[in-house]
């Protein structure tokens, strides 16, 4: 199918009566929507206005019944907020940074690993934890190095820190 003239006489008279690209397929014949709305694209035809019935509706304000819940007070609200766990907003949770400080696990940096047990990655073994310690891009970067768990790759301490029970992660969260 090739376009003449007079189809893409055809094609810009429809459009501009409004008829979907997939009317104006229909109408000429050997041409599928998209090759509608590519001929259209080309020829720069302007975008129609919106009907009466589909232009977007003003919304209506919705009431904010989440600043308040309902019979409590300000003042006696002293525990933190919980976290929405479904719907729009519930990655959007704020949380209590005092609170987090107070929770917050030991960071893995206060471990001191004397030299003698600092391993390379060519000298960590099956049995060494493979806790990495530091930049990996600097001088100082290394491993564990202290023994592993049986069947784990990192020492007590660190297995505490990588692997904690679900329980305490969400005492923690509330």
């Amino acid at each position: 199918m090739s376009w003449t003239e007079e189809r893409v006489a055809l094609l810009s008279k429809l459009w501009a009566d409004g008829l979907s690209a997939s009317q104006i397929a229909t109408q000429l014949g050997g041409v599928t929507r998209n090759a509608v709305i590519g001929k259209v694209h080309r020829l720069g035809l302007s975008g129609r206005a919106k009907s009466a019935s589909t232009a977007a509706r003003p919304r209506k304000p919705r009431a904010n019944t989440a600043s308040k819940p309902s019979g409590k007070s300000e003042s006696t609200s002293s525990a933190p907020r919980r976290p929405q766990t479904m719907g729009a907003t519930a990655l959007k949770f704020e949380a209590d940074v005092q609170a987090e400080a107070a929770i917050a696990p030991q960071a893995h940096d206060d471990v001191v690993v004397p030299i003698s047990k600092r391993a390379s990655i060519l000298t960590i073994t099956e049995q060494t934890c493979k806790w990495p310690i530091g930049d990996p891009g600097g001088n100082d970067f290394h491993f564990c190095g202290h023994d592993s768990k049986e069947g784990a790759p990192y020492c007590n301490y660190h297995c505490k820190v990588a692997y904690q029970p679900a329980s305490d992660r969400r005492r923690r969260a509330s």
